[in-house]
């Protein structure tokens, strides 16, 4: 049988370029080369592309079996990719485009969890024209509704990048011009003191799954970019030191979340816990980290499927997902 030929997109215009470089090479290294001819597919900083189209060649076949996004943040995990994989007919691993859209903007993703009914920290949002005109008066808003500490996010970003913890009224212009660096949009979301960050992965399509669930004890004061990827005194537990009702709550909250956002193939949920032990869902990645050490493909190591059977898998859903499309009509006559 002849071997499926794997375009794995990587880099990007976002600014998590550096980290899906890291991730796209764990995936190549990963994928068996009895099973795959690996083409790989890079876009510059620029947005120019460096590797074969993903066009059809002149006579009509496709130059690609199935796509593999490996694409953190904007312009790639935002549905950006996905549009134009669906333009080209093209099988493609992770959510379709509303799902990579709605995950990607933190506001959107909360107004479709609180919808469903998952458990939410308060938070808030504004505009960058907004905190132009109005500054003072959303920043007596944050201290009143949300109180201190808070975090000030970009709203359509990853990786930490852009994120402030703010303890003080004098601490938010410094954070939110930050975030306004990345984003036109803010969002501002209650802190917990003592407060502990667990993630757990989901996969599938109709029928996702939850893995065993991870905590993660950040090297900083909470995990941000440094702390992922170059500090090497964060650490991953896994699984999480919780109690059998704990983990049970944790896994059917992530599917929760995944279906909220009608996800599918992969998604790592994120989520606090407070000093009494009570949940609370953060946010969902749809694609999140994929080095060896990053804590979803982890987590399904723990789950007893290793890191390449897991990319086989990926595979296997993108290319059911997309025969389950082509039986949907595109013409009314």
């Amino acid at each position: 049988m002849s071997k499926l030929r794997v375009g794995v997109v990587y880099g990007g215009r976002s600014g998590e370029h550096e980290v899906s470089l890291i991730s796209a090479q764990s995936v190549m290294d990963a994928l068996d080369q009895n099973k795959y001819t690996i083409i790989p597919m890079k876009i510059r900083r620029d947005g120019r592309w460096e590797g074969p189209s993903i066009q059809a060649d002149p006579a009509g076949n496709p130059n690609l079996d199935v796509v593999f996004p490996v694409l953190h943040g904007p312009y790639g995990e935002d549905g950006t990719i996905q549009g134009l994989l669906e333009m080209a007919n093209l099988p493609y691993v992770g959510a379709g485009v509303a799902a990579s859209a709605a995950a990607m903007d933190k506001v959107l993703m909360r107004r479709l969890f609180a919808q469903t009914g998952l458990p939410l920290l308060p938070w808030d949002t504004f505009l960058h024209y907004e905190w132009q005109e109005g500054a003072a008066e959303i920043k007596a808003r944050l201290a009143r509704d949300l109180g201190f500490p808070m975090f000030v996010k970009p709203a359509n970003l990853g990786s930490s990048v852009g994120i402030s913890k703010v303890k003080s009224v004098a601490e938010l212009d410094a954070a939110v011009e930050l975030a306004l660096a990345y984003d036109r949009k803010v969002v501002v979301e209650q802190g917990l003191i003592g407060a502990r960050e667990v993630e757990c992965s989901v996969l599938g399509h109709n029928k996702p799954q939850a893995s065993v669930p991870g905590e993660i004890v950040p090297a900083h004061e909470f995990y941000d970019y440094q702390a992922k990827y170059h500090n090497e005194d964060s650490r991953l537990i896994i699984p999480a030191p919780l109690d059998e009702k704990q983990v049970e709550q944790i896994q059917d909250l992530a599917v929760r979340a995944f279906q909220a956002v009608d996800c599918s193939g992969m998604g790592r949920v994120d989520f606090f816990l407070d000093q009494q032990g009570k949940v609370f869902v953060n946010e969902i990645n749809t694609i999140p980290g994929f080095t060896q050490i990053s804590m979803y493909p982890k987590l399904w190591e723990h789950s007893g499927l290793p890191y390449s059977r897991l990319l086989d898998r990926l595979i296997e859903i993108a290319l059911e997902k997309h025969r389950e499309r082509q039986m949907l009509r595109t013409n009314i006559s």
